[in-house]
Order: C-alpha cells, then structure tokens, then sequence
C-alpha cells in the first residue's frame, strides 16, 4: 500500500496463526535475536489475554458493512478503482493457490530455496513471478469471486475492506499518519470484533477467530 507522507506507515491485519516470524542474520545479530525473543514472548502474552475476552457473537459480512457504513462512513469502491483491481487480483491468486492449484501444473507447489545461494533465490523469485502471470491468465470462472472493496477515509489516512461472500473473505488494511494509524487501529478492531466469531470459531480456531485474535493482539 502508497504511503501518504513522509511519516507515513502503513499495517495489514492478517490471521496470523503462529504470531510474527522472525528472520535471524548470521553476524552480531544476538542482540536482534534476544529483542526478537522478547517481542514474540509479549506477543504470546497479549494472545492468551485477547483469547480470554473473545465470546461468541458473530454478525455476517452483510451486517458487519452496514455497521461501518452507519458509523464509519464506509463508501464502496468501484471496480475500476486501482486498489480494487490490486486486492482483487491478490485474492484471486491466493484462491488459486487454496483451491484448485492443480490448475497450475508444476507451479502449484515450490519448494523453498536455499536463501544462502543468490542464484537459487533469484531462479524462485522468477517462478513466483511466472506463477502470478499463469494465475492472472486464467479465466474469471476458474474460482468463482463476488468480491467488494470498502473505504474510510480521514484526512490523507486510509483504511480498507476488502470483503468475498463467496468464501467469506474479509481482510483489513489501513495506512496514514501516525494519528490515523492510531485511530484505525481502533476502528479495525472494533470491525473483527463486530464480526465476531461463533462457538464453533472458537472450537476450531478457525481462520475468522484467528483474524479476530490477530487483529486484537497487532
């Protein structure tokens, strides 16, 4: 996503089922790795708080854009709108890869490459790149979509929506100024919180009880 200024940052909210991965550089990294240690340990922390609070009251995607329009302002996007087109296209390579990958040949799985060899990276960077031109190639019926991007603007701040009642898709992104990214922050949990979750959500840690533990805990 742009930045919008020159403090700007920007923070998608992603069910992340594990937490924050972190990435350890051979060298004097120790220090990085014992920061790291902490910040995943806080992190682990304020998910079993947040899993505490979650009770089961879930609301549909219909409902849950409705509730942002009445308090948000939330306005719909057209299809012809650049950050529609983006996010449709990643959510359709992701439902490719989910859902009928045999429909990519060899591409559907690659392995991981050596990261210390510059040449296998290089080699997996450009199937990734081929797969992505296999997935867009493909016909608009080869995974049925019924996506809809959604906006709340606040002044160069953004925060979106995207939403697939097909799959029961939502997903949340927002970027701005550090005022904005406080006050979307907010805004973006109090919508996974309205969305909520069911009993069974919870049972299972399904993906929309971990989206709502994720956003809770970012």
């Amino acid at each position: 996503m742009k930045q919008h200024s020159e403090n700007a940052i920007s923070v998608s909210v992603i069910g992340g089922a594990d937490g924050p991965t972190s990435i350890f550089v051979a060298g004097p990294g120790e220090k990085r790795a014992l920061k790291a240690r902490i910040r995943d340990s806080i992190y682990r922390n304020k998910r079993k708080r947040a899993e505490k609070r979650i009770v089961a009251a879930p609301h549909s995607l219909a409902e849950t854009v409705q509730y942002a329009k009445d308090k948000y302002g939330l306005t719909e996007a057209a299809a012809t709108d650049s950050d529609y087109i983006e996010q449709m296209r990643c959510l359709k390579e992701n439902l490719v890869l989910r859902q009928k990958p045999e429909l990519l040949g060899s591409l559907g799985e690659l392995s991981e490459p050596d990261l210390t060899d510059e040449t296998a990276v290089q080699a997996f960077l450009d199937l990734l790149e081929a797969r992505s031109r296999k997935i867009a190639q493909l016909p608009d019926d080869a995974v049925l979509m019924d996506f809809h991007l959604y906006k709340i603007k606040m002044g160069d701040g953004l925060l979106q929506m995207g939403i697939d009642y097909i799959w029961q898709d939502l997903s949340l992104s927002y970027s701005g100024n550090r005022a904005a990214m406080r006050k979307f922050k907010k805004t973006a949990e109090d919508l996974y919180r309205f969305y909520g979750v069911s009993a069974a959500d919870i049972q299972n840690h399904s993906a929309r009880y971990t989206a709502l533990v994720s956003a809770l805990c970012s």
